[in-house]
């Protein structure tokens, strides 16, 4: 597969494959601008800012200027607009800012039924098109390992402890996003529940506390069941699945061996924040996404919320990954079925 088979090019086919953060409730020149020169796949919005501790304004601030925004968004390119919508903690769209769906915890969904689930993730996707937001990077299948956890435990975003029930509560949460045409995503891939660490600030080691068969059985139930929609990755190390000791995100062995090969994936990776610690702290931004990529990794996202807010970083990844392709480091082959992946899920959610 080439370029020309896809009748793109290398720069824009590249470009797809980056999804990025921007500070700011309208959209300036200068972001405007840097959209146009750049053309990502999408874009990330989120309420609070934590570079500055919320001193900075970020995208959400209400309903009307939420449709406002994605709406002069959408007037630029047809991008994928996307939040961070699971519920209890991990949630953009908040009553004090006018939004009217509440929506509890993953966990405190768990001891109920999927029904119930059904019935208030209905309502937050409809809230969510509504808003002109057609990508939700929910829900969570992380496997509630250890309650301590402080990315997942801790803050209830999973379902369970036990694997079916965490499917059950995701096929509900997933139906009712599809149904009103908004992406769900499942994640974090292969599985963050036994992590004692925080990937948002540094490298976090799992390989003793993975549960193999039991973390990646929400994955492989979905797969099975025809599930094509994103899966996001996980920046956890685990040298039982890569013995090398790289994170995740930047494992060949874990995105295209594993998820690929051998589980039948074919639908879009996308990673989590490459700005986050685990990342960071062991690789160079531009070498990092280069890896990604090389890994198996489709879509790119940069946030922009952790370390200090360069929206010029977005230059200089979109730059590396072109130049990786031109030097011989990263195949057209790789870039073209990044692309090709982006470009089918955009079709079938109206995009």
């Amino acid at each position: 597969m080439t370029p020309d088979d896809l009748g793109t090019s290398i720069e824009e086919a590249v470009g797809q494959m980056l999804m990025i953060g921007f500070r700011g409730d309208v959209l300036d020149g200068d972001i405007a601008a840097l959209l146009r020169d750049i053309q990502p796949g999408g874009v990330v919005l989120f309420d609070y800012d934590l570079q500055s501790k919320g001193e900075v304004v970020r995208n959400i601030t209400s309903p009307r200027q939420l449709r406002a925004l994605t709406s002069e968004l959408q007037g630029i390119a047809p991008y994928f607009i996307a939040v961070d919508a699971e519920g209890g903690y991990v949630n953009r769209l908040k009553k004090e800012y006018g939004f009217t769906v509440s929506v509890s915890s993953a966990q405190t969904l768990g001891r109920k039924s999927p029904g119930k689930t059904k019935r208030v993730a209905d309502a937050l996707a409809r809230e969510l098109k509504e808003m002109g937001i057609n990508w939700n990077f929910a829900p969570v299948v992380d496997i509630n390992i250890d309650p301590k956890s402080p990315a997942v435990g801790a803050i209830e975003r999973s379902f369970s402890d036990v694997p079916r029930a965490v499917v059950a509560h995701a096929n509900a949460f997933v139906k009712a996003h599809r149904e009103q045409q908004v992406i769900p995503t499942l994640k974090h891939f292969p599985g963050h529940g036994s992590a004692a660490g925080d990937t948002h600030l540094g490298v976090t080691d799992v390989t003793e506390t993975y549960r193999h068969t039991k973390e990646l059985l929400p994955y492989q139930k979905f797969i099975q069941k025809g599930y094509e929609d994103p899966i996001l990755t996980a920046h956890i190390v685990n040298r039982r699945l890569d013995k090398g000791g790289r994170p995740a995100t930047l494992s060949h062995d874990i995105m295209t061996k594993l998820l690929r090969n051998e589980m039948g994936f074919d639908g879009v990776v996308i990673s989590d924040d490459m700005q986050m610690g685990a990342i960071v702290e062991a690789y160079g931004l531009t070498e990092a996404v280069v890896g990604a990529v090389k890994a198996g990794v489709d879509m790119i996202l940069l946030a922009n919320q952790i370390g200090e807010y360069n929206i010029d970083h977005v230059y200089d990844v979109k730059n590396a990954i072109v130049q990786a392709v031109a030097d011989g480091v990263v195949g057209e082959d790789r870039i073209c079925e990044s692309f090709d992946r982006i470009q089918r899920l955009k079709q079938r959610f109206g995009i």
